[in-house]
C-alpha cells in the first residue's frame, strides 16, 4: 500500500492556460528540469494525450516509463497511473485538480502516489515526493506566468 502525497499551488493564470501546459507533454524537456524527453504514444479523439513515455533525469532517480492519462470532462482534472511497472516504480498514481479562485489565479493540487520497486523508508519517500512536487510546482507555476 502507498501513501499519497498533496501539495497545491497559486497561479496568476486562466485555468486553459494551465491545462494547456500541462497537456502540452512535448514541451515538457523545455521548462521540466528532470524530464529528458516525452513521446505522446496514443491520443483521444479529441486531440488529448492518452498514453505518454517519459525519460526522467533528476540526479539519484532515473527512471523512463509510460502514463496513462484520463481527463475531466470540464478539464478541472487530469489524472494518470504507472501503465506499467519499471525498474523504478512499481506503481504510480497522481493527479492535477484545477480550481479557478474568480480572481485571475487558479489553484493547482498535485496528488502523488508512488510506490518503488526498491524499498524506501517512508519518511525518505515522502520527502522524495515533496521534493518532486515542490520542483513541479514552482515550474509549472513559472511556465504559465510567463508570457510567451
Amino acid at each position: 500500500m502507498t501513501d499519497s502525497s498533496t501539495q497545491s499551488i497559486v497561479v496568476r493564470a486562466t485555468p486553459q492556460r494551465v491545462v494547456e501546459i500541462i497537456s502540452d507533454f512535448p514541451a515538457y524537456p523545455g521548462w521540466a528540469s528532470a524530464v529528458q524527453t516525452v513521446e505522446v504514444l496514443e491520443e483521444y479523439e479529441d486531440g488529448y494525450a492518452s498514453r505518454v513515455r517519459f525519460v526522467l533525469d533528476a540526479g539519484v532517480l532515473k527512471d523512463t516509463y509510460t502514463l496513462e492519462y484520463e481527463y475531466a470532462e470540464d478539464l478541472s482534472r487530469i489524472q494518470w497511473r504507472l501503465v506499467e511497472p519499471t525498474r523504478v516504480q512499481k506503481n504510480q498514481d497522481g493527479s492535477y485538480d484545477i480550481d479557478d479562485n474568480g480572481d485571475g489565479t487558479v489553484t493547482v493540487t498535485y496528488s502523488l502516489s508512488v510506490q518503488l520497486a526498491a524499498p524506501m523508508l517512508g519518511m525518505l519517500r515522502r520527502r522524495a515526493e515533496k521534493m518532486i512536487m515542490d520542483v513541479a510546482l514552482r515550474e509549472l507555476k513559472k511556465r504559465a506566468e510567463t508570457t510567451d
